[in-house]
């Protein structure tokens, strides 16, 4: 008999370890945030592990039928636990944040391209600095 079904049964939480939920919160915020679930190469990152500790820790998550993947297929990591029992995700030690956002001088119109050289149409009479 399925009591997931019957009214006022909640399913038990998944059971897993606090490394485990790591990872499972780590590839749903990745997948939230980018659109696309993370490789193997950007949970090694994260978690400054070698490649087959992070191979490892994919198969049991797959075994414990935490998460599921396609053979030969790239990207393909899917949760199989609702995220709402997922533990919040830790930051990694020593994980700098990027930014993709450039840096302007206040009061600054001058812009340059990556070589260096200034945008066209600047001119010395608008106001730019040397």
């Amino acid at each position: 008999m399925n009591h997931g079904s019957e009214p006022g049964h909640v399913a038990p939480l998944p059971r897993f370890t606090p490394k485990q939920g790591q990872y499972l919160a780590f590839i749903h915020a990745y997948t939230l945030v980018l659109g696309r679930p993370p490789a193997e190469a950007d949970l090694r990152r994260h978690f400054r592990v070698t490649p087959p500790s992070v191979h490892q820790m994919l198969m049991t998550l797959e075994r414990a039928g935490l998460i599921q993947r396609q053979p030969g297929a790239a990207r393909s990591i899917q949760l199989l636990i609702d995220p709402s029992s997922l533990p919040p995700l830790i930051p990694s030690r020593d994980q700098p944040v990027k930014t993709t956002v450039q840096r302007v001088l206040v009061g600054s119109s001058r812009r340059s391209d990556k070589a260096g050289k200034t945008s066209p149409g600047y001119s010395r009479k608008q106001g730019g600095v040397d």
